[in-house]
């Protein structure tokens, strides 16, 4: 898309600005998340995720039909301000079910987000110049052939519509029950032990605990804090990886790349995606059940170092072989970021009561957003000033690209010990 802009004077440049427009997204979102999550604290959590789905119908197809560099960022920050689903949904999963499921739910929940990050370049791969790929079904003079990325846009515009009409039958997990508790605890009617005097006894601890967090400073709550900081470095390796493994696998083998298509790019994310969902709806719960979410976090951090370090050699191989070792290795990476941030998720939401979870949610979002604000403009950059440095002595062209990715993720690994994460009480 940046290419078809015409803005990048050289190849190389791509990804430069490439990174600027992925960047506009995660800056709207960092100026927002806490207004919605405090919205969705005090109104409820269904209307905010009406909103935010609502907003990706619109601006989602408007990005699709950007005729210029400035119109693309543009409506990607207005995306990014009106997106505040995440955050929200982390905050319901862990309310909709009870305790002894949270782990399941938050791993649906990241599961669902790291699928739609790996099946979203795979539409995008497979539905992008329609008219070029299909002239059969698309013809140049069709609106897919005057806007070539519009296709794979309106898909997932077409995809919220149905999210929308589904979310209208979401129940509410916030529940408001003050003016109810206060008039029965008058009375001292609580006390009496029927079981819908127990419900009310349930009905008096949450609104008390609401009370009191209300007073709770949540920039004071280091088990909170410390994890959200965690969160955002793994985040910002995260984004980083992302944006940089589409420039290169689609960038030539005389670069160190992959020289791969659009449509190989969209395979291999695909086949990620179906792993990925593999892996955290079977085999995450029981392993996190088993060994913790902080100890899951910490193997998957350590394992993808060395996972990272080999994908230049990988670019090394050709032909079928090169397919099956890049499909794998995919795979382990996505699964292994998931199941990390999955882990967080966790602890997160521990530390907090579910009065101020969506709140605690909204500022984890906004500092992410800030990091992810950096990971495309800074992968993109780095991408770029790799690709011109293939003869260097040290770390030449893209080994120097995942080594500096794999530092990230060595200080997010180094950050989940002791003192620095304080683990919440459950």
């Amino acid at each position: 898309m940046i290419r078809d802009f015409h803005i990048a004077e050289r190849e190389e440049d791509i990804g430069f600005y490439a990174g600027f427009v992925g960047s506009s997204f995660m800056i709207g979102r960092a100026l927002t998340s806490f207004f919605w999550g405090w919205l969705a604290d005090r109104y409820g959590r269904k209307p905010i995720i009406l909103i935010g789905t609502s907003s990706v119908v619109v601006l989602n197809a408007l990005f699709g039909l950007s005729t210029s560099f400035w119109m693309a960022l543009s409506t990607r920050f207005l995306l990014g301000c009106f997106n505040s689903v995440l955050g929200i949904i982390r905050a319901y999963a862990s309310e909709v079910c009870r305790e002894e499921y949270r782990s399941v739910a938050l791993s649906v929940a990241s599961t669902s987000r790291g699928i739609g990050m790996i099946i979203g370049p795979a539409i995008g791969g497979f539905l992008a110049q329609p008219a070029e790929n299909f002239p059969n079904l698309f013809s140049e003079s069709s609106i897919f052939g005057r806007f070539p990325y519009f296709l794979p846009c309106l898909v997932i515009s077409v995809y919220a519509v149905g999210v929308l009409v589904a979310c209208w039958w979401l129940p509410e997990t916030l529940h408001m029950h003050d003016k109810k508790v206060n008039k029965r605890c008058d009375s001292c009617d609580v006390l009496e032990a029927s079981a819908e005097e127990s419900d009310e006894k349930d009905y008096v601890i949450e609104v008390e605990e609401r009370k009191i967090s209300q007073k709770a400073n949540l920039l004071r709550n280091w088990p909170l804090m410390s994890v959200i900081i965690v969160y955002c470095v793994f985040s910002l390796q995260e984004i980083a990886y992302a944006e940089i493994f589409s420039l290169w696998a689609v960038s030539d083998k005389k670069y160190g790349g992959l020289s791969f298509s659009s449509q190989d790019v969209g395979e291999v994310l695909a086949i990620s995606g179906f792993g990925l969902l593999l892996f955290q709806l079977l085999l995450y719960p029981p392993i996190e059940k088993v060994l913790g979410p902080i100890t899951v976090t910490r193997l998957s951090a350590a394992v993808s170092i060395p996972l990272l370090a080999s994908y230049p050699y990988i670019a090394m191989l050709s032909g079928i072989t090169l397919h099956l070792v890049i499909n794998i290795a995919s795979v382990l990476r996505n699964t292994l970021s998931v199941a990390l941030v999955t882990g967080l998720f966790i602890l997160q939401n521990n530390a907090v009561p579910q009065s101020q979870r969506a709140a605690a949610n909204g500022i984890s979002m906004t500092a992410m957003s800030v990091f992810k604000a950096f990971g495309p403009a800074g992968g993109g950059a780095l991408f770029s000033w790799a690709q011109k440095r293939q003869v260097a002595a040290f770390l030449p062209g893209d080994q120097l690209v995942f080594f500096v990715l794999n530092l990230v993720q060595f200080i997010g690994l180094l950050l989940t010990f002791k003192p620095f994460l304080a683990q919440p009480h459950e």
